[in-house]
């Protein structure tokens, strides 16, 4: 029986305990971000506001009428193509996994992310512009804790091909783990990086890397009209001999980057998670899937308990 199938208020047989234990944190002043959306071609300005205690992370759609609000929570997500998008009601956002590493890397927990169109500026690619903008605006703790979800037996999504696995924590710090293969016969060598994830690891490991995709994937979205406006300077297109017209930060920058992603989509969760991932050959789909695995509801538990 999976995790969604059990009543999340009964906690005694679950893979896990609620816990409280660092306050939560918003920023210091709004900060914004624009450029332009890699599928849709469209400019977009994303302006990060402060946010009250136990409000989490909420898009706001500032170009829709009555300004929706969209949660940032596993719950809203929408099943989309190589990239996590969320949708409520008939607002939607799109692309959304690089701002929401920047946030869940830096550990910033209640945000309101004000957006003037649905898909999140593509930038260089990677969650480096975010990360900027979000420091030089400042953090501040909150007097509330943040919950979170500690692991204490192993949860598995996945098959053979492809899985992810959380586990209990070994340390005191949670450690992530990416392996990437695409066969012997890609341009794409196999890589495998793994971190203990502190925010100043993020913001120098793996912030910076970028978005990457294969020569032939780039030139069948550019005959079906998608990301005419985006260049291979703006992220990592693979030929036979490498990066076209680029360079990589480094030697393992696409494994990072799936990493980048995964921190990302559990960041959906609306609460730390707390233990060890390994991931093999995970996207967002199946990152998703492990994080409906691993919460359900439950993380509202204890989103309001004040430190002690």
């Amino acid at each position: 029986m999976g995790l969604e199938e059990r009543n999340p208020l009964v906690t005694e047989d679950l893979p896990f305990s609620m816990d409280t234990s660092r306050r939560q944190r918003t920023i210091g002043k709004s900060a914004a971000v624009a450029g332009f959306g890699y599928w849709s071609g469209r400019d977009v300005t994303v302006e990060f506001r402060p946010a009250e205690p136990g409000t989490g992370i909420v898009f706001v759609r500032r170009d829709l009428p009555h300004r929706p609000r969209i949660p940032a929570h596993v719950a809203y997500r929408l099943e989309q193509p190589r990239r996590t998008s969320l949708r409520l009601g008939e607002a939607g956002v799109d692309m959304i996994e690089h701002v929401m590493a920047a946030l869940g890397g830096l550990r910033i927990d209640n945000c309101e992310i004000w957006v003037d169109e649905a898909e999140m500026p593509g930038c260089d690619g990677s969650a480096l512009p975010f990360v900027e903008a979000l420091d030089a605006a400042g953090i501040v703790e909150q007097g509330v804790c943040r919950p979170r979800l500690v692991i204490e037996e192993v949860v598995r999504v996945g098959d053979a091909a492809s899985w992810i696995e959380a586990r209990p924590a070994a340390g005191s710090v949670p450690r992530f783990q990416y392996h990437l293969d695409y066969g012997p016969e890609s341009p794409i060598a196999r890589q495998t990086y793994e971190t203990e994830l502190t925010p100043d690891v993020f913001r120098r490991e793996l912030a910076p890397s970028r978005t990457f995709m294969l020569r032939a994937e780039a030139e069948w979205l550019l005959a079906h009209g998608i990301g005419h406006r985006t260049r291979a300077q703006d992220l990592l297109v693979y030929g036979s001999d490498g990066p076209i017209e680029n360079r990589e930060r480094f030697p393992d920058e696409c494994a990072r980057h799936k990493l980048l992603d995964m921190l990302g989509d559990l960041t959906l969760a609306g609460c730390d998670l707390v233990g060890d991932f390994t991931a093999f050959r995970s996207g967002h789909r199946l990152n998703a899937e492990a994080v409906r695995a691993l919460i359900g509801p439950s993380c509202q538990a204890a989103r309001n308990k004040r430190c002690a």
